[in-house]
């Protein structure tokens, strides 16, 4: 499985991407939100994306509303990945156009419960 975390904090893509490689996951890293979306365009194996929601300049929200938008019908599911862990925050992200939503600090097995029921929701399709 080939997951991109798109987030502002390396030290953030860092502790995923050791998390999940603990795991046997491959994961690569972007710093910003144009940064994940260029990535995105160049690389097509992309199984599923670990969004930070608050982001400077083109944030997680604008993100998602880019991907819907988007005539690009391709793009992989989308977690929500954030430290707005507020109630209401989860529907927030949700109604924006997340498959999924995770609260920082990230608990790896919530996140991997996570990961595991949105593909397997989408290989019902």
């Amino acid at each position: 499985m080939n997951i991109l975390i798109i987030d502002d904090d390396l030290r953030n893509i860092f502790a995923l991407k050791t998390a999940l490689k603990s795991r046997g996951l491959k994961a690569e890293g972007c710093i910003s939100a144009k940064e994940g979306l260029d990535y995105l365009e160049k690389e097509k194996g992309v199984d599923i994306v670990l969004l930070d929601m608050m982001m400077p300049e083109f944030d997680g929200f604008e993100f998602l509303e880019f991907v819907h938008q988007s005539p690009r019908k391709d793009y992989p599911p989308i977690i929500a990945v954030t430290a707005k862990a507020m109630m209401g925050d989860r529907e927030r992200c949700i109604l924006a156009g997340a498959d999924g939503y995770v609260a920082k600090p990230v608990d790896i097995d919530k996140l991997l419960t996570e990961i595991n029921r949105i593909l397997l929701a989408g290989s019902d399709d």
